[in-house]
């Protein structure tokens, strides 16, 4: 399984030979400016909420893609109220798909559409593929929801925000995996703007001390997920 981040919280897996993509935000991103959007591909794409930092590009590589779009329902509702059509609205709860089980879980956050119409409530997700448990948490702050994920699952990572004032902080995000009891930990929507700047090293160290890894890759690198 490979992970590839393109910024924010926007990343990529590849998995059982399909391609994962989720909350596309790469052109609105100046950190992103070396990412060709033209030359992403996908075959499932995840959006977390509403947020313009995580749909500014849903509908241009919905449409570039083709790709199967799976989001709360009012998220899927105003995609397809831009023209997109290949569209699978979940709530909190569980569904089937052809390459594993998805659970959408709860996030504490807020959630609106990019022309400020309602985009229902955030959420975050769990994604078991090729025999791995992957949870992202989207935008939250640290909430005790998260403990029963270690009850439902034996999580492989943890995707999680590190960046503070929007969402939980390095701090936050290590007691969450302590929550999901997960070690391996990716860090995503820090340093995009000022005011969700971390010190790197100074978090990767703070994972250490615990046992914990920290993983924060360059825009752009991917990482294979073991």
């Amino acid at each position: 399984m490979k992970f590839t981040y393109y910024g924010h919280s926007t990343f990529l897996l590849e998995a059982d030979g399909k391609k994962f993509l989720f909350d596309p935000f790469i052109t609105q991103n100046p950190l992103a400016s070396g990412i060709d959007v033209k030359a992403i591909e996908a075959d499932y794409i995840f959006v977390s909420h509403g947020h313009g930092d995580h749909t500014g590009d849903l509908v241009l590589l919905g449409k570039q893609t083709g790709a199967k779009i799976i989001a709360m329902a009012e998220v899927a509702q105003w995609a397809g109220s831009q023209g997109l059509t290949n569209l699978h609205a979940m709530n909190y709860g569980t569904y089937k798909f052809d390459f594993g089980k998805v659970r959408m879980v709860w996030a504490t956050h807020s959630s609106s559409m990019p022309d400020g119409s309602y985009g229902g409530n955030p959420a975050g997700f769990v994604v078991e593929l090729e025999g791995k448990s992957i949870y992202y948490a989207g935008d939250t702050s640290l909430n005790m929801d998260m403990k029963l994920l270690a009850e439902l699952y034996s999580l492989d990572y943890a995707i999680l925000p590190v960046g503070g004032n929007y969402t939980m902080d390095t701090d936050d995000a290590l007691i969450a995996s302590k929550f999901v009891n997960c070690d391996r930990v990716i860090g995503v929507h820090y340093n995009t703007m000022p005011e969700i700047s971390i010190d790197t090293d100074v978090a990767v160290a703070k994972f250490a001390r615990e046992n914990k890894q920290l993983f924060l890759p360059a825009i752009g690198e991917t990482i294979e997920l073991v």
